[in-house]
This record gives structure tokens, C-alpha cells and sequence, in this order.
């Protein structure tokens, strides 16, 4: 027996646009009932999801790819904790608690992440799929009854439970609050540890400025420390890493970690391996459909939740719900590649603005390669990037080259109204669909189904998204990508660090890129430049470096081992102070190959 779910995007459902293919072609239509109608209220199509037979062949004609239907185990049934509405969102199962534990979900963006947090804090009331006549608590506490969650529902009921968010939104941060950091941090300190948290989370420089005035790693700092300060049962971050350096990264994570030690109940939305393994004690995977429905497996420790969601398989519930898993070569790029034929060559370069400096020692590109930028925020590794792409010019020093060169900037905007296929076209110069281009950037991206829709309503991932495929659609010889896995989920990551990789390689091009996700880092290059300084103040490049001995140098300056996982051969890094970290660091190798 199977459990039917029929989920329609409603922003991709254009009936104004199409023939109603999928009412025309429904062979439960043609038999005389209304499986599929036009609701004339919103002009949108409209799915009996009890009478629906799951043929699949309205998801096949939908010319806009609007329309998603899944047989899933009847058993889920009675696991479902929240549906938006018709032919919406729906949740099945939720995560558990542990006091003085980190609980990390990791998970698709899209896959209901938001919905859990809303039911947790209390900010959304669970309907356990009765959209149209919701339960009463008694009922929803009945539901739960023999389960770890009882006791926290009860406490949500009788509005016993105080919960602390960390929003992924930090810029809504400045449309709230008019006033200054040390005001807003005082505003919320019902621990007294602003002090100690601002110390943490290298804030001592930020506190007089305004918000609108921030940075977006000094806004995620602030919101954690915000969020961190209140005196709560129950805490939440969503995506704390984002527009943090690898170093505010680690601050962020053991402000979370104490909270945890103080036996406070503590969950994580995190897309950046590296910081999910280094500060969860478990993980819980939600996997699904995204935008159609999520399911909460069971919990795992973090190592193996880690593992298994790479790997796509549950073994414990034996449910795949990834075609292939993702891998990790025990070796080396630069073992496997390797090339003579410089594309770019560069001096020692000099760029000075009135408060900051930027020395680079002299380096070059090699065709075919991925050249890695790695260090901390405000050290000129942007400027570095826009004097090699042309946009910025070096105050000593020059760069002559007449390669062409497509830059994906840091920052996007997306305060335009043109649809996502007219913005690929674009940038590859003509018609895009049904091109050896989309098959080879623009499927493993999973854009096609962004074709039709404004830039002006793309998410974070999938603007991100979108720019890196107009970025590499471009013909030029060089790609500089800032930021690429800025707002994108695990898989995109690995998705797109892969798709780089193998596109730069098979078309005999070049590729450089900044990024603060260590794992993707790894994954992606082939040589590293690695910049010290102080931020803000002065920054100084390093001349390109083996992944090997970049890597190594720059781990050391993090004071953080990696080792390799013995079964997915995933890069991991070491508790602090364990044994392996210890002994690594002793042999003078942060990074470990084997």
C-alpha cells in the first residue's frame, strides 16, 4: 500500500501560459472524475491527491515543471506532523531534543528545516496534516504520547517554553532594530554574556556602528551572540557560518558548544560539513522532495549521520533516497593532474585604499587547473581576485594577459524582473536548451526547473545557483567564482565543486575561487593561495602552493588536524585536542592525505 503525495509549485504553474496539458492528458480525467481541475479562485491547477493514481503523466507534460507526485510507504501516513494546505508542503515525522547535546539536521534546502523549527520553538502550531480543520493540543499531545517530545509539547501548550532563534535572514536584523550593535546585544543580554560572547565572536570593533552599517559576517556574529544571550529552554541556529571567514567559523561553534555544556537543548541547520561535524554530538537527516515534502529519519551519531547522508542510503530504515552517493578520492587532486601551460602570469602586485594595504607575491594560473583562495575576511582576497579578472587595477605591479575572463561576484542582487532562461542566454550569447552547455552546467545544477521564474523571486540557492551557470556559460578562457557555495545546500556544494572540477578539465579551462567551506575547498582545487595579515588593515598573499602543502599551512594557522574518514574517505576534522589531533599536530602534518 502506498501513500500518495501531489504537491503543485504554484509560482511554476502558469495556466495562462500552457494548454492545460496536465487536465487534458489525465487519464483518471478521461475516465469522468475531476482528479485534476483549474481552480478558477486562483487560476491554478488543482490535484485530488485520494483519487489520484499516481500515473505520473501530468508531471511529464507540465511545460513548466510545476507538478510533483510521489507513492510513499502507507505507514508515513500517520507520521505526517504538518501540511500546509492542498497539493502543498508536508512533514512527516519530527526531530528530537537532547539537553546538553548539539543536534544537527542536515538536509536539502526546501526540505522542511524552517517547518521544524517553527513547530520546536512553538511559532507553529502542528496540524498533523488536518490542514483544513486543525487538531486541538489534546489531540496533537495524544499523538505524541510515549515519545521523548510529549513533555515538550506540553510545555509549547501551557506556553511554558521559551525558545532562542538565530534567523537565517541576518540583514532583517537592520529593517528591525535602529540603533547600534552594543544597543541590541545589551537590548537581549538576560544571561549577562555579552561581554564574554563579543570576546568570542571577535566582535570588539563592531559595537559602536549602526546595524545597517554591518557587514554580513559582523550581522551573522551579532545574531548569533543575540540569540546566544537570552535565557532559553530551547536554542536554534540556522546556518550560522554563512559570510563568516573559517575563523569566525570556529568562534561561532564553540559559543554553540557552550550552550550545550550548561545543559541547554541546542539545534543547528548547518550546510558547511567541516563546522556540523566539528560541533554536533548527533545528526538528523531529513530527506524528501524539496518544496513537496520532508520526511526526519531517525538519529544517528554525527560521524555516521555525516556518512550516510553522503552515501544516500539509510540502513537502519532501508530507504534510498539519493540515486547515487557522493565520493571522495583518498587521493589528491594534484596527484592525478598535471599541467605546465600557464594561462595567466602575475608580478608581485600592490594595492593600497586609504585604511588597507594588499601585498601579492608573484603566482600564475595554469590552464586546466582550479587555483583555491583561502583566508580570513576583510584580507583583500576579493581585490586579489578583481585585479586578476581586470576589474581592479594593481598600484604597483601589472597584469598583462589577453585571456578573457568571466567574474561571479561575492554580492548578488537580484532587484531585476527577467526570467532565469533570458539571463542564461544572455550570458551564453543564444538559444540554450537542448545545448551539450545544459546538459553539461546546467542539468547537474538542477536549474531547468528555474527557467521560467523571475530572478526578482529566486531563493538565496537558487540565485546563487543561476549566477555560477551564467558565470561558466560564458566563453572565456578564465572563471573567477567568489563565494560559490555562499546560501547552497550540502549537495549543491559538492554538486557544483564537482561540475567546476570536470568543466574546467574537459574544456581546457581555468577556474579560480574563494571560498570559506574548508571540505569544498579541498574538494575543488588544485593549488592554494593562502593570505595572512590583519583584517581590515593589511593583507599579504602567498605565491600558488600544492593542495598539499597550502592546505597543510593553512590548517596550521586555524590550529585545526584533518584526517580522512576510513569509510567515506570524506575529509574530517579532529576534535580539539583528541588524541589524532594531538598526535598530527605533534608530526607537523594538519593535513592528513590517507
Amino acid at each position: 500500500m502506498t501513500h500518495r503525495v501531489a504537491v503543485l509549485d504554484k509560482e511554476n504553474c502558469q495556466t495562462k501560459k500552457c494548454g492545460l496539458e496536465c487536465i487534458k492528458y489525465c487519464p483518471v480525467n478521461k475516465m469522468g472524475s475531476d482528479c485534476i481541475v483549474l481552480n478558477e479562485e486562483t487560476a491554478k491547477a488543482q490535484i485530488d491527491e485520494n483519487i489520484c493514481n499516481g500515473c505520473g503523466i501530468c508531471v511529464k507534460v507540465c511545460p513548466f515543471d510545476a507538478i510533483t507526485i510521489v507513492n510513499l510507504a502507507e505507514e508515513l501516513k500517520s507520521d505526517k506532523i504538518h501540511q500546509y494546505g492542498q497539493n502543498a508542503f508536508r512533514l512527516y515525522r519530527i526531530p528530537s531534543l537532547k539537553k546538553g547535546q548539539v543536534m544537527g539536521l542536515l538536509g536539502r534546502n526546501g526540505i522542511g528545516k524552517s517547518t521544524v523549527v517553527g513547530i520546536l520553538s512553538g511559532n507553529l502550531k502542528p496540524n498533523l496534516g488536518n490542514y483544513s480543520s486543525p487538531p486541538e493540543w489534546s489531540q496533537i499531545l495524544k499523538h505524541f504520547q510515549g515519545t521523548e517530545l510529549k513533555q515538550h509539547f506540553e510545555k509549547i501548550s501551557n506556553n511554558q517554553l521559551k525558545a532562542s532563534i538565530k534567523p537565517q535572514q541576518v540583514y532583517n536584523l537592520a529593517k528591525v532594530f535602529d540603533g547600534n550593535a552594543k544597543e541590541l546585544l545589551e537590548k537581549y543580554d538576560e544571561r549577562g554574556k555579552i561581554k564574554e560572547l563579543v570576546q568570542q565572536l571577535g566582535l570588539q570593533n563592531s559595537l559602536e556602528n549602526k546595524l545597517t552599517d554591518l557587514s554580513g559576517g559582523e550581522l551573522q556574529r551579532i545574531a548569533v551572540a543575540v540569540a546566544a544571550s537570552r535565557e532559553a529552554d530551547f536554542y536554534f541556529f540556522d546556518e550560522p557560518s554563512s559570510y563568516n571567514d573559517v575563523f569566525q567559523r570556529i568562534g561561532v561553534a564553540r559559543v554553540i558548544q557552550d550552550l550545550a555544556k550548561i545543559g541547554k537543548s541546542v539545534m543547528v541547520v548547518e550546510h558547511d560539513l567541516t563546522l556540523l561535524d566539528y560541533l554536533s554530538d548527533f545528526i538528523e537527516i531529513l530527506y524528501g522532495e524539496p518544496a513537496a515534502y520532508g520526511i526526519v529519519a531517525n538519529m544517528l551519531s554525527t560521524k555516521v549521520g555525516i556518512n550516510v547522508f553522503l552515501d544516500g542510503y539509510l540502513p537502519n530504515e532501508n530507504v534510498r533516497f539519493r540515486d547515487a552517493a557522493f565520493k571522495f578520492d583518498a587521493s589528491t587532486s594534484t596527484d592525478e593532474f598535471v599541467t605546465i601551460e600557464n594561462i595567466i602570469n602575475y608580478p608581485n602586485l600592490e594595492k593600497k585604499f586609504s585604511n588597507f594595504s594588499l601585498s601579492v607575491e608573484a603566482g600564475r594560473v595554469k590552464k586546466s587547473e582550479v587555483l583555491g583562495i583561502v583566508g580570513a575576511n576583510a584580507l583583500g582576497k576579493t581585490t586579489l581576485m578583481k585585479m586578476i579578472a581586470g576589474v581592479e587595477k594593481p598600484d604597483i605591479g601589472s597584469i598583462e594577459t589577453k585571456v578573457k575572463i568571466a567574474y561571479k561576484p561575492q554580492y548578488l542582487t537580484n532587484d531585476f524582473d527577467i526570467e532565469v532562461i533570458a539571463l542564461l542566454e544572455k550570458a551564453y550569447g543564444g538559444a540554450i536548451q537542448e545545448t551539450p552547455e545544459e546538459e553539461v552546467i546546467i542539468n547537474p545544477m538542477r536549474i531547468k526547473k528555474l527557467y521560467n521564474k523571475s530572478v526578482k523571486n529566486l531563493s538565496g540557492g537558487e540565485l546563487q545557483k543561476v549566477a555560477i551557470g551564467a558565470c561558466l556559460l560564458q566563453k572565456v578562457d578564465v572563471y573567477a567564482l567568489d563565494e560559490p557555495s555562499a546560501f547552497l545546500d550540502v549537495e549543491d556544494r559538492i554538486a557544483v565543486a564537482k561540475l567546476i572540477q570536470r568543466f574546467v578539465r574537459s574544456y581546457g579551462k581555468s577556474a579560480i575561487i574563494i571560498d570559506h567551506d574548508i571540505q569544498l575547498m579541498d574538494l575543488i582545487s588544485d593549488s592554494i593561495v593562502i593570505f595572512h595579515g590583519t583584517p581590515g588593515r593589511e593583507g599579504h598573499a602567498t605565491t600558488p602552493k600544492s593542495k598539499v602543502e597550502g592546505m597543510n599551512e593553512f590548517l596550521r594557522s586555524l590550529d585545526m588536524t584533518y584526517r580522512r574518514d576510513e569509510t567515506s574517505m570524506r575529509p574530517r576534522v579532529n576534535k580539539l585536542e583528541s588524541r589524532l589531533d594531538r598526535e598530527q599536530k605533534q608530526s607537523g602534518k594538519f593535513y592528513y592525505r590517507n
